[in-house]
């Protein structure tokens, strides 16, 4: 273990195996910093927080402080951050509102400079968020989903696994799985994100059925249910239709319209 002289850590603090903490940070009280983690000059971690194995925090960082939330009434709330997590300069993640409420960061997840997590925000595994992406409270994100710099997500909005956000999207109602928000906009998916699918290693003929249920979800010209019951009709049990069309059932703020067919439509995936 290595801590700078001009680090602060509260004798209740519990720092494992490893840990090194920079000059002039500050670790309060009921943080648990788990073996291996590197903390940076300069950052701030509060009551509450923890972090898993070998994380990283950068200058700047602010981790655990209170909700910005009317509704706040002094509860005792936390953040967890999963394994092998990387954060930042200037990233703020604050704790959930009412008591036992938590804020949650997966494993492997990356929040870039100045990106914000507000109270009860639920990251999955390996979720990226870029350069000053802002996520409200209760905001949802499945594994592996993409938001790219200066997004904002209203609160209560769910990112479905493996989505993409764009630069400077905006979005006040749900992403289905798989897909890409159009850059510079409001609520609106372009198109399949195929190349995600294919890095994540998603074989050409899952990509040509997730394409085609795509098709009849944003390109058939029938309503949203509608959709759904034929998703459900011609590709189940498939499992990875099933989980968009569960994520659009479930939905309770609607989902992204479609932007109609685009310039990327016949180019993709390379014909495949």
């Amino acid at each position: 273990m290595t801590i700078h002289p001009t680090a602060v850590i509260h004798p209740d603090a519990v720092l494992g195996e490893g840990v090194v903490v920079g000059a002039f940070s500050y670790i309060d009280r009921q943080v648990q910093l788990g073996d291996r983690c590197v903390i940076s000059p300069h950052v701030t971690i509060l009551p509450y927080t923890s972090l898993g194995m070998e994380c990283q925090v950068h200058a700047g960082a602010v981790l655990g402080d209170l909700p910005q939330d009317m509704a706040y009434q002094e509860a005792e709330s936390y953040v967890r951050i999963g394994n092998g997590c990387v954060i930042r300069e200037g990233a703020t993640i604050h704790r959930g509102t009412l008591a036992g409420s938590v804020t949650e960061v997966g494993h492997n997840c990356l929040l870039m400079a100045y990106s914000h997590l507000a109270h009860n925000v639920k990251l999955g595994n390996q979720v990226i968020v870029a350069n000053n992406a802002l996520l409200a409270g209760y905001v949802e994100v499945g594994d592996r989903a993409f938001i790219s710099g200066n997004c904002l997500v209203h609160q209560f909005t769910r990112i479905g696994r493996l989505a993409m956000m764009a630069g400077g999207t905006a979005v006040q109602k749900d992403v289905p799985p798989f897909c890409i928000t159009r850059s510079l906009s409001t609520n609106t998916v372009l198109n399949l994100n195929v190349i995600g699918l294919r890095r994540a290693g998603f074989t050409a003929e899952q990509r040509l059925i997730l394409k085609r249920a795509f098709s009849l979800l944003y390109r058939s010209g029938l309503t949203v249910s509608q959709a759904v019951a034929a998703m459900e009709a011609e590709f189940a049990p498939d499992p990875l239709v099933m989980e968009l069309c569960q994520f659009v059932k479930s939905s309770k703020r609607g989902i992204c319209k479609s932007l109609g067919r685009s310039r990327y439509d016949s180019n993709d995936d390379d014909n495949d």
